[in-house]
């Protein structure tokens, strides 16, 4: 496995294989079993694997978790070189920003759900990858549907800017008691840990009710009820939004994503399920 540290390096590596399929996982690192799930899904179908392990600053607010975000480059290594990754990129940031001026956005797409109160989240999401997608040109990017709202806004800017990329959906990996597995986790409290499941079984129940014709108000009601029986739940926001505008719906009469974000503490956790009619 090939630890490529600078954009040099990368697109020497990116040249000797240019004839080759490539599957890109990108990551902020401290990968977990959601990431290997990336990981083995992109082995399945390309000649070539590269993850990108890089907290982009780019992408944290300025009263967010940046510097606090946690990071193992050699328990990282290791997770990737066993699950047969051939290239990792890992650049210092301020080598990979060096002098920068360009950013890339969206319209609308970023304006609802976490981008209400993460403004600049995804025009750092959109910029890095945008660097990525150049640098390393894949046949294929993996992403998790954790982050839904990135996965459908990343999709949505390769089809505008004709990136010719494939982008692959990769279903949620859970713990055993239904937690939906992120980096984040770690912050969280023995008690709070304790309490956090209370989401995907929010979410199960919502699932179990959702039908065709129903108010979302409806089923963000009973949504909400079930995380409100958990005392160190503080509800950021659950709605309903069509897969397209990412805009609130009044009645599912459409493909829909239903989403939550929840903090316990100061850990900030979120979950989704897709709904298609």
């Amino acid at each position: 496995m090939k630890v490529l540290r600078n954009v040099e390096d990368a697109l020497e590596f990116t040249n000797g294989n240019y004839q080759k399929t490539v599957g890109l996982v990108p990551t902020m690192g401290y990968l977990h079993a959601g990431h290997k799930s990336l990981i083995d899904e992109a082995r399945k179908n390309n000649d070539i694997v590269i993850v990108s392990i890089f907290v982009n600053p780019t992408q944290f607010g300025p009263n967010e978790d940046y510097d606090a975000y946690p990071r193992d480059e050699k328990r990282d290594f290791k997770l990737c070189e066993d699950a047969g990754v051939d290239a990792v990129f890992t650049p210092d940031a301020k080598e990979f920003y060096k002098n920068h001026k360009t950013y890339v956005t969206i319209e609308d797409l970023k304006d609802n759900l976490c981008g209400k109160t993460r403004p600049i989240h995804f025009r750092g999401v959109l910029t890095v990858l945008t660097k990525l997608f150049h640098i390393f040109r894949p046949t294929n990017a993996y992403f998790g549907r954790k982050d839904a709202q990135q996965y459908l806004i990343v999709k949505k800017a390769v089809e505008d800017l004709n990136f010719g990329i494939n982008i692959i959906p990769v279903p949620i990996k859970r713990e055993d008691d239904g937690l939906a597995i992120s980096s984040r986790n770690v912050y969280l409290s023995d008690e709070e840990r304790k309490a956090a499941p209370i989401l995907n079984k929010a979410l199960e129940k919502g699932k179990s009710s959702i039908k065709k014709g129903m108010k979302a108000e409806d089923l963000i009601k009973i949504i909400k009820d079930e995380i409100e029986t958990e005392k160190l739940a503080d509800i950021e926001y659950v709605q309903v939004v069509d897969t397209k505008e990412i805009k609130d719906v009044d009645v599912i009469d459409r493909d829909v994503l239903v989403a939550l974000a929840v903090r316990f503490g100061n850990t900030r956790l979120i979950d989704n399920f897709f709904y298609e009619v």
